[in-house]
C-alpha cells in the first residue's frame, strides 16, 4: 500500500512568510492578550452603559410621575377625557391623547402591513437577487429622512389635497398622520419580515412544489405560515414606530384633543401622547402638577413600548430558529 504522506507535496507545509514563526514570542503573544482583553471589555462596558441609560431613563421619567399619581387617580387619569391642565380648576383626563395615539397607530398599520409584507414576499421570493439589493437598500433609507421633513411634506403638501379632494375644513387629520407613519414604518416592517420569509428552508419550498402546490400555495400556505414569527415581530416593531413617533404628529394630525365620533372616522384632527408631551413640557412649569402629569403620561407610552419591544423580541428569536 502506497503511504499516502509521502504523495502530499512537501511545499504544503512550508510558511510563506520566512519571518512568521507557529511560537508567538512572549511579547506578541502578550500584545494579543491584551488588545483581545481591551476589546471584549470595551464591548461589555457600552453594553452595559446602553443598560444603564435604559435604567436611568425609567427612574427620571417614574421619579417625575410619582408626585402626580400620589394626587390623581389612574382610573380617572386613562378613562376621564377632561384635558384642561392649567384652567382655575384643572383637569388632567389623558384619554382623547390615548385614543388618538391608537387610532393613528392602528390606522397606519392597516395601511403599512399589507404593503410592507408583498413587499417582503416580492423581494424574498420574486424578484432576481440583483434587483433585491438595489431595492432593498432604497426602501431602507427611508428610515434616514429626518422626521421634520415628513410632517413638512404632510403640512405642505397632503394636507392641501386631502382637504380639496375630500371637501373638508382642514387637512390637518388623522388620516394625514396615519399615511405619514405607514410610509416611515414601511422600513422596519419591510426589512424584518423579508429577512423572516428569506430564513425559511428552501426544502420546505421544493417539498410544496413536489407534491404539486402552486408558487401562490406555497407562499401562502408553506412559506408565510412558517414565517408567521418573523412577520408579526416586523408589524410590532411597526407599531412601535408609529407610536413613537412625535414630530409628524405634532404638524400633522391637528393637535386637536378630541375623541373621533364615530371612532374610525380619520377625518377628525387628533392628538397623541408623544404630541401632548411636546407640545407642552416647556409650557409647564417644573414641579407643578402639570409638569409631573406629563411625565405620568411618558410613564404610560415607556411601558406599552417596553412591553411590545419584549413581544418583538420574543417572536424574533422564534423566527431565528426557523431554517
Amino acid at each position: 500500500m502506497t503511504d499516502t504522506a509521502n504523495t502530499i507535496p512537501s511545499s504544503t507545509f512550508e510558511i510563506n512568510d520566512e519571518n512568521q514563526s507557529l511560537v508567538l514570542s512572549a511579547s506578541r503573544s502578550m500584545r494579543d492578550t491584551v488588545v483581545a482583553f481591551t476589546g471584549k471589555w470595551t464591548l461589555f462596558a457600552i453594553a452595559a452603559l446602553s443598560i444603564i441609560a435604559i435604567i436611568l431613563i425609567f427612574i427620571f421619567v417614574g421619579k417625575n410621575a410619582i408626585p402626580f399619581f400620589q394626587e390623581h387617580n389612574l382610573k380617572d387619569f386613562i378613562t376621564v377625557n377632561d384635558w384642561h391642565p392649567t384652567a382655575d380648576n384643572p383637569e388632567f383626563g389623558a384619554l382623547a391623547s390615548i385614543v388618538g395615539t391608537i387610532h393613528i397607530t392602528i390606522a397606519s398599520l392597516l395601511i403599512a402591513v399589507p404593503i410592507g409584507i408583498f413587499t417582503a414576499i416580492f423581494l424574498s421570493d420574486m424578484v432576481h437577487h440583483k434587483i433585491r439589493n438595489i431595492i432593498k437598500p432604497i426602501i431602507e433609507m427611508l428610515a434616514a429622512i429626518p422626521t421634520v421633513a415628513y410632517g413638512f411634506f404632510a403640512v405642505k403638501i397632503l394636507a392641501p389635497w386631502l382637504q380639496n379632494t375630500f371637501n373638508l375644513p382642514t387637512g390637518t387629520i388623522a388620516l394625514n398622520a396615519s399615511i405619514m407613519l405607514a410610509i416611515m414604518a414601511l422600513p422596519t416592517i419591510i426589512s424584518v419580515a423579508e429577512d423572516a420569509i428569506s430564513n425559511v428552508s428552501r426544502e420546505m419550498r421544493e417539498a410544496s412544489y413536489g407534491l404539486g402546490s402552486t408558487r401562490f400555495e406555497t407562499m401562502f400556505k408553506v412559506v408565510l405560515p412558517a414565517a408567521h414569527s418573523g412577520i408579526i415581530a416586523a408589524v410590532i416593531l411597526g407599531m412601535m414606530r408609529a407610536m413613537g413617533e412625535t414630530m409628524v404628529v405634532w404638524m400633522a394630525a391637528g393637535n386637536a384633543n378630541n375623541i373621533p365620533t364615530p371612532w374610525w372616522d380619520l377625518t377628525e384632527s387628533v392628538r397623541t401622547i408623544t404630541a401632548t408631551i411636546a407640545g407642552e413640557l416647556l409650557e409647564a412649569a417644573h414641579g407643578t402638577t402639570h409638569y409631573h402629569s406629563l411625565f405620568a403620561l411618558a410613564v404610560l407610552l415607556l411601558i406599552t413600548t417596553f412591553i411590545l419591544n419584549l413581544i418583538s423580541e420574543f417572536f424574533l428569536r422564534k423566527a431565528k430558529k426557523i431554517k
